[in-house]
């Protein structure tokens, strides 16, 4: 049976971007600012992944979202064009710097009354939340280290029915090593892992980017 999948070349991502993403003015600027920053802007999510973030919040009706890594600001604007104009998005990170960054775009976009962001450990975050005022939508894309207690302290935040979107899940193709060096691939391996096993959820692993899983919890 042939492979039922097409490589991305750099060729045919631009092919993806340019008729399936709809990256408005205000998002190139705010990925150009961030390219800026040197070699940490690779933590920026990739357009056809904000695209799919917004659709996916406005299909499945989300009032409440969550992100766990706010970085400069690009997904929180993504999750929070998705969400009604009475929706939240609670969006986590540590750094000010880049915090600062989102705030000037989050205002500019007209979202800073639907987006609460809030700089600190984003475990000490989630642990404080009740799971009496769950969440429709997630994304993780914070430290990976940590990402099998973000992804147990996001489950029990979301509703039956929410969907999760984790990224990074396959590290640049190293999570094909059984038995990698670097922590955060050993943390992503394990939790992909689990995933796979977790009868919780419904679950979709797709090759966009860097790798994203889709849960939905049942």
């Amino acid at each position: 049976m042939p492979d039922k999948f097409t490589v991305l070349t750099p060729e045919l991502h631009r092919y993806v971007v340019e008729h399936g993403a709809r990256q408005d003015e205000l998002l190139r600027r705010l990925a150009a600012e961030t390219a800026e920053l040197g070699g940490i802007a690779i933590m920026q999510i990739s357009p056809e992944q904000g695209a799919l973030m917004t659709l996916l919040v406005r299909a499945i009706g989300a009032r409440r979202a969550l992100e766990l890594g706010t970085f400069t600001g690009y997904s929180a604007i993504c999750i929070a064009r998705g969400l009604p104009d009475d929706g939240e998005l609670v969006s986590c990170d540590v750094n000010e710097e880049w915090a600062g960054i989102a705030r000037r775009y989050i205002e500019e976009a007209g979202l800073t009354e639907r987006i609460d962001l809030r700089l600190g450990p984003a475990l000490d975050t989630l642990r404080a939340m009740p799971a009496t005022d769950p969440f429709d939508f997630a994304f993780i894309d914070a430290d990976k280290v940590a990402y099998l207690d973000y992804y147990e302290e996001t489950l029990r935040l979301l509703r039956p029915g929410g969907l999760a979107m984790i990224d990074n899940v396959l590290r640049g193709g190293r999570v094909t090593d059984p038995d990698p060096d670097d922590e955060g691939d050993k943390v992503v391996l394990e939790l992909n892992r689990r995933i796979a096993a977790d009868q919780r959820v419904e679950v979709a692993m797709l090759g966009v980017s860097d790798g994203i899983t889709l849960v939905l919890k049942r």
